[in-house]
């Protein structure tokens, strides 16, 4: 264990509670620690106006960072100590620079000593030295040392890659990581030449007549084939991290278990080649157990993830206990040497999980964290369960792998996309083996906005900013390394969440939280390296409340935006589709709002006036929802897409509405799954819980709510007719 370990241990992992009294702390002393920190002392609301955070958010928050601020004293000390932390260090815990621009790395030594850096390129490439440069700057008294700080310029033609850097100084020696990034990446320059549109949907509710009752990797394979076909270059889809072990499992797949892995819930069960070796009364037992959830394939209402989990679980056991061949074993093996420490670590918590409940004291007793002896002698134990769930990543790695090649087969020039969800669930996996990294008694939402009026706690924690770089960005790279091994895109949910995060600690209500700022020089141009290494398009999704010049660092960056039909407005008119971002992703919907068909109907207004959502009467809602859809239809008319004097039939409308965005310069437009076969139910209904509406259940049905299979697809008229209009448009065929 590290010295840093040793610290990040002894750290209270609940802020402790407040004295009975204490002296009232100086507000000017605790804004200054907070803004040392990055924690912001206030913040715009939806009103426009500034909201203070109270200082006992402040606090707590501090706390959570590993600061304690309950006394002036205690902010005192904090504050000498942030000014001396860095001296601390020889080197800094990272170093994140773009490629090509100048860089200088501090080296901290004692006063009139001398010093050297070197850096170790990426994979043994070689070793290549830093200069010294002739800058002075006064030394510090250091517990009792005289310290000074030696500047160095780093090479400015290294290349892109995770390096390491060497300080040696009489005797005494450190390490850190060095990290280049693309200054741009580049991977959408060609989208700008050819612009190109892609289907969206929720991968678990798109399902063929082979399916287990949920969508699945084999059926991602099939719609690529199919989309591609009609000129598609990628399928956007839901995030696919894993959820819990084993049945019951989180609906949601924005609050999965870990956002490196994969759900086996997705893997098809036939296109496992160990099938093939099954002896007849096993063959005949996996038969029966596809048989029972026969059945559930053909429900058109909501979508049983348990009981169909439970049985590709049981099939699965079979298969993996199937003796593989010399290649297939050697391609296992190979799987978990690249994987790592993290898969086994995943595989680990997994096994455990199977028989703990997620609020076991297991979880939280620092007695049994990962690496303890407690825990090693767990993975000893479960030491086949964990091999099992090593097996299940690697035939989703495999089935990804193939569904992504399905999708280049068929002409796209992407492939698959992903979702990369927010965070992850407190009882999550990651919140386990990620533990010296996230920040303790502490969630992740947002402030009140005028949809959400008491703000959101999502129940996640956040990323620790400072433990993060002590460890090198190693789990924020993993993770991405992981997700973009067969893709040909990452959507990155809430991209806002890698400049700020709206932190919400312990006992306190959603809107009484405060941002805290992240490192998004070091944590975007991470994203932008391991994109860059994957050839991957990112796409940040950046709607709601955010700082006006972020959108312009991600263009800056390369990184793709996005943009909603219905959020797009020129003060109080629809935008004109000319005027869209270049660098977009731009779309009719998104998932959290209703099927354009539904949409259109008003069916979320008599949704949400059933559910009790409404702050106001039904038939209010409705009226501004129609002057709405009028403004909307103008343009359409007005742009030629639809006949004056009519808003046009509801599936004429939804082409039009696609037409009308076709002509905006966005590099990427998105047709939802939904709209090209006429579904009208939400997927997920915001405020909502499973009791009042199926979020994230709902199978993809048609307009008459009878399941649409993508066997069908292919004769689909509705499906082919928006197609082949989004083609034309784009392409101008």
């Amino acid at each position: 264990m590290t010295a840093t370990d040793q610290q990040h241990a002894s750290r209270p992992e609940v802020p402790a509670d407040p004295p009975a009294a204490h002296e009232p702390v100086d507000p000017h002393l605790l804004q200054q620690l907070a803004d040392a920190y990055g924690v912001g002392t206030s913040f715009q609301g939806w009103d426009g106006l500034p909201h203070s955070v109270a200082e006992e958010t402040l606090v707590k928050v501090l706390a959570a960072l590993g600061v304690e601020a309950r006394t002036n004293g205690q902010i005192e000390a904090a504050l000498a100590e942030a000014e001396l932390a860095p001296w601390r260090r020889m080197l800094p815990p990272a170093v994140v620079i773009q490629q090509g621009e100048p860089a200088q790395v501090p080296v901290h030594v004692r006063d009139g000593a001398t010093a050297t850096l070197a850096v170790t390129l990426e994979g043994g490439a070689g070793t290549r030295q830093a200069v010294q440069q002739d800058v002075w700057v006064q030394p510090r008294e250091v517990d009792g040392v005289s310290t000074g700080r030696a500047t160095f310029s780093l090479p400015q033609d290294l290349p892109l890659g995770w390096h390491t850097l060497h300080a040696e100084s009489e005797g005494a020696a450190a390490t850190a990581t060095l990290v280049v990034t693309p200054a741009r990446l580049a991977t959408a320059k060609p989208l700008e030449e050819r612009r190109g549109w892609g289907l969206a949907t929720q991968l678990y509710s798109v399902r063929s007549k082979r399916s287990w009752g949920i969508g699945d990797f084999a059926d991602l394979a099939d719609l690529a084939a199919i989309s591609g076909a009609r000129g598609a270059d990628y399928v956007l889809v839901n995030p696919l991290h894993a959820a819990e072990p084993v049945p019951p499992v989180q609906p949601s797949p924005y609050s999965p278990s870990t956002r490196r892995f994969f759900n086996p819930l997705y893997i098809r069960i036939e296109a496992v080649p160990e099938l093939a070796y099954l002896r007849p009364r096993k063959r005949a037992a996996l038969e029966r157990l596809h048989a029972e959830v026969a059945v559930l394939n053909k429900e058109g209402t909501r979508l049983d993830r348990d009981a169909v989990y439970a049985a590709k679980l049981q099939a699965l056991e079979m298969l993996y206990h199937t003796r593989r061949s010399p290649a297939r074993q050697a391609a296992f093996d190979e799987f978990c040497r690249i994987s790592g420490q993290g898969l086994d670590d995943f595989a680990l918590w997994s096994a455990i999980r199977e028989d703990l409940a997620p609020d076991d004291p297991l979880w939280t007793d620092p007695a049994c964290a990962i690496g303890t002896r407690e825990a090693e002698a767990l993975r000893e134990k479960l030491a086949d369960r964990i091999g099992f769930h090593r097996w299940l990543q690697w035939i989703c790695d495999e089935q990804l792998e193939a569904a992504q090649q399905a999708a280049l087969r068929s002409g796209m020039r992407l492939g698959v996309v992903h979702d990369l969800a927010v965070g992850v669930d407190h009882s999550s996996a990651d919140a386990w083996t990620l533990r010296s990294v996230l920040a303790p008694a502490t969630s992740v939402g947002a402030p009140p906005d005028m949809y959400n009026q008491q703000g959101q706690d999502w129940g996640q924690p956040p990323w620790h900013p400072t433990r993060l770089a002590e460890a090198g960005y190693a789990p924020f790279r993993d993770m991405l390394a992981t997700v973009l091994r067969h893709a040909g895109g990452i959507r990155v949910d809430h991209i806002l969440g890698l400049f700020r995060l709206w932190w919400i600690p312990a006992g306190n209500g959603p809107g009484d939280g405060a941002y805290v700022r992240y490192d998004h020089e070091a944590l975007i141009g991470i994203l932008a390296l391991e994109a860059h290494r994957a050839g991957a398009v990112v796409i940040g999704e950046d709607l709601g409340t955010f700082e006006p010049w972020v959108r312009d660092y991600l263009a800056a960056r390369g990184i793709l935006g996005t943009s909603i039909l219905w959020f797009e407005y020129d003060g109080d008119s629809p935008l004109a589709p000319e005027r869209y971002r270049t660098q977009a992703l731009a779309s009719v919907n998104t998932h959290d709002l209703p099927p354009t068909a539904g949409y259109l109907a008003g069916d979320h207004v008599a949704l949400r006036s059933r559910l009790g959502l409404l702050e106001r009467s039904e038939a209010e809602e409705r009226a501004e929802h129609n002057a709405s859809l009028e403004k909307m239809f103008a343009l359409l008319r007005e742009r030629g897409y639809l006949p004056v004097g009519s808003a046009g039939g509801e599936e004429h409308t939804i082409e039009a509405l696609h037409l009308l965005l076709a002509q905006a310069p966005s590099v990427l437009l998105g047709v939802a799954l939904v709209d090209a076969v006429g579904e009208r139910r939400v997927q997920n209904q915001p405020g909502t819980t499973e009791a009042l509406y199926p979020n994230w259940q709902v199978p993809l049905g048609g307009p008459d709510g009878k399941p649409v299979y993508l066997d069908d697809l292919p004769t689909n008229g509705r499906f082919n007719a928006l197609l082949a209009a989004v083609e034309g448009a784009m392409h101008g065929q």
